[in-house]
């Protein structure tokens, strides 16, 4: 197959993909084209709200447009890592320590209320976000490509919560919130859920191969040196702004560019622009920086004023 037939099947799988998503997360939009623009980007996703605004279901629509291994995580304050990555046991027939690998080997893993494991399970979570490999018995085991982490939390509740460290959510690409939807559409999400669970009627969309054939097409996309120097400016404002204690990484830059290539590839182009970087900027920095006063919004809103000063290039 030619390059250009092989771009060509790879837009539709995504055009494909997105319908597929938008078919259950009703109204929602914005957050549809995070997430896939975080799987495309082979990026980590913490998908934060209030409960029953949608954060699992979105989740689940992904993974059930994948034709992946799909697995799921409730957390608990009594979670150990080795529920997580798996142990190893003795097996009289072969007459050795067989390993048995947990919930994190799957391709699509679904962390639900990742803020209620402690802090000690929570840090096995570190390097298999990061370098896609875990660690254990003093044996390093390859995750699976792709390897994707969708990690739920609720910003409101404290009682019997940890906090996640700044090392933690440095670690997650985008930070994606729902809302509450409009009343025609909470309207239609009541009413397509009374006959029955419209996440039974998806069928995958994307095969492994397909997968990884558009991440190919995503790392292909053209990032001008412009764009790169405006995302490199946005994120080099937060190092120096008096209203935050501390600014983005270059973890978080390399995320911002990457992002971008993603978003550009939804779009069905080969090219970034800087609407792709201003975008996304939010999503992907809010959550790596740390205001004085320690409140989201402020984070946000510093951002806003940073996304406003900083010169766009034609």
């Amino acid at each position: 197959m030619s390059t250009a037939s092989t771009r060509s099947a790879a837009e539709k799988a995504l055009r494909d993909l997105v319908a597929n998503v938008e078919q259950v997360v009703l109204g929602r939009s914005e957050a549809v084209r995070l997430l896939l623009v975080g799987f495309l980007a082979e990026g980590h996703v913490l998908l934060e709200d209030t409960p029953g605004t949608g954060k699992t279901t979105l989740a689940k629509a992904l993974a059930r447009s994948l034709d992946l291994e799909f697995r799921r995580v409730q957390g608990t304050s009594d979670l150990l890592p080795s529920d997580l990555l798996g142990v190893s046991t003795w097996s009289a027939g072969e007459e050795r320590f067989v390993f048995r690998p947990g919930p994190l080997f799957g391709s699509i893993v679904l962390v639900d209320e990742l803020n209620r494991i402690s802090p000690r399970t929570q840090s096995a979570l570190l390097e298999c976000m990061e370098e896609r490999r875990a660690t254990v018995d003093g044996v390093t085991h390859e995750l699976p490509r792709p390897f994707l982490v969708l990690a739920t939390q609720n910003p409101l509740e404290f009682e019997g919560t940890y906090p996640l460290p700044e090392s933690q959510l440095d670690r997650f690409l985008l930070r994606v919130t729902l809302g509450i939807p409009e009343r025609a559409v909470e309207r239609e999400i009541v009413r397509s859920r009374l006959s029955g669970d419209p996440l039974a009627t998806i069928a995958p969309v994307l095969r492994h191969a397909e997968c990884l054939a558009a991440f190919d097409l995503v790392r292909a996309v053209t990032v001008h040196a412009a764009v790169l120097e405006y995302a490199l400016e946005i994120v080099a404002a937060t190092r120096t702004s008096a209203r935050l204690a501390a600014g983005a990484s270059p973890r978080a830059a390399l995320g911002l560019v990457r992002a971008a290539q993603a978003a550009a590839a939804l779009e069905g182009r080969d090219f970034c622009i800087p609407d792709d970087v201003k975008g996304l900027a939010t999503a992907v920095l809010a959550h790596r920086v740390v205001p004085h006063e320690g409140e989201r919004a402020e984070a946000e809103e510093e951002l806003a004023e940073i996304l406003a000063r900083t010169p766009v290039p034609a």
